[in-house]
């Protein structure tokens, strides 16, 4: 993986050795030293984040920059995970796809090859300059007014974000707009299984609720001067699905992170700068909190 750079501050405890082939995408595998889409070229620049279930690469050529999300290929245990891959690939390019005349919303870059051979499990979108929307950060007056509108369209389109509490998918542009990224997990309403309709929509609507109790969290944090006291009385009703969540991902995370403390991934208190490489919007925290 590529080095951090020099503005990232080791922290005082260290980092962690790398992550073994099975807590990564694509095992020990490198992601390609260059893509092409639509003919052209793109040449690896950096890798921006290399999780469980996906590389996420920083490609670049003539036609500009683009961002390419290589999804998991490494088998768990055996068990073959190529065919998760594939999916979350069509899943997130249909997500792009379907939102293709919201301007806030990178466009789908087409389908990725290597030396001719196409790459299912690769979904890449045009590279959104700017930065993750940081702790704390004091965003412009229209921000959050924009995402709200936004968020309109996209349930609209019987969408769901799902992923909204991580302000890592939520991109400063440099003009200062919102964007958004990362729709690996969202949840889009299926157009056939007419006897599942009822329910299915009735599930949209849950995490639909949880998509706008998650942005006025973030409204709340950044901007409570914006806020008014319909919107902040909101946010003393958090969704009972929520609640239901949490009931399980926290004993989750907190197994997660007590194993990557004990086999060496992470250091201390197990948090995500301490890795090898963390990811991009981790560094880029770090790098403001420490001068």
């Amino acid at each position: 993986m590529t080095s951090l750079p020099t503005d990232s501050p080791v922290p005082s405890g260290g980092r962690g050795r790398a992550r073994p082939p099975v807590f990564r995408a694509l095992g020990s595998a490198h992601p390609p030293a260059w893509i092409e889409i639509a003919s052209r070229r793109y040449d690896c620049r950096e890798i921006l984040k290399h999780d469980s279930w996906a590389c996420t690469v920083l490609y670049e050529g003539p036609a500009g920059r683009v961002a390419c999300k290589l999804n998991r290929q490494q088998p768990i245990f055996g068990l073959p995970m190529k065919w998760c891959g594939r999916w979350l690939a069509r899943r997130e390019r249909r997500m792009l796809q379907r939102l293709v005349d919201v301007p806030e919303i990178p466009e789908d870059a087409g389908d990725v090859t290597v030396d001719g051979v196409p790459l299912p499990h690769a979904a890449a979108h045009e590279f959104l300059e700017g930065h993750p929307l940081a702790q704390g950060e004091r965003v412009g007056d229209g921000f959050f007014p924009r995402m709200v509108e936004m968020l309109k369209v996209i349930h609209a389109r019987d969408i769901a974000i799902v992923d909204l509490n991580k302000r890592e998918n939520i991109i400063v542009g440099l003009d200062g707009r919102p964007h958004l990224i990362d729709f690996q997990i969202s949840f889009i309403l299926p157009d056939g299984w007419p006897g599942l309709r009822l329910p299915m929509r009735a599930l949209l609507r849950v995490l639909q609720r949880a998509d706008v109790y998650h942005l006025y969290k973030h409204f709340a944090k950044l901007r409570p001067d914006q806020l008014g006291p319909e919107q902040t009385q909101r946010l003393t009703r958090r969704p009972w699905a929520i609640r239901a969540w949490r009931c399980i991902s926290g004993p989750f995370q907190f197994f997660r992170r007590r194993l990557l403390i004990l086999i060496g991934v992470r250091k201390g208190k197990g948090l995500a700068i301490t890795e090898c490489d963390p990811e991009d919007a981790v560094r880029r925290e770090q790098a403001r909190r420490i001068p």
